[in-house]
């Protein structure tokens, strides 16, 4: 009978973690999108001048380092991975706070 309150401890951590872990907010993610000019070159669901969010999410599903590596990329810009036209960055007119909100909606798609 040791097995159980240890069973129960475990699933209380668990809970625990889950109610610490921040769901997504997709409107604010979106609004934020919208107030930054990235639909200006994104789209949800099609390819415009940049990829689509819901590619760049297929992408990096799985990948520890997403987060990091995307918020590095629209800080600072990039290029190559997705064609030949760069991402200016974003870094000077973008708070660092949104690019993690803006980073974490389009994984989220």
């Amino acid at each position: 009978m040791k097995v159980l309150p240890y069973a129960l401890v475990l699933g209380g951590v668990w809970l625990a973690g889950m109610q610490n872990a921040q769901a997504v907010d997709m409107a604010k993610g979106e609004a934020l999108a919208k107030a930054s000019n990235c639909f200006a070159c994104h789209a949800i669901d099609k390819k415009l001048v940049g990829p689509a969010y819901q590619d760049v999410a297929k992408k990096y599903k799985g990948d520890k380092e997403a987060e990091a590596k995307l918020f590095e990329k629209v800080k600072a810009g990039g290029k190559g991975v997705w064609g030949p036209i760069p991402m200016p960055p974003n870094g000077p007119k973008v708070s660092d706070a949104d690019i993690k909100t803006l980073v974490e909606w389009v994984l989220a798609h």
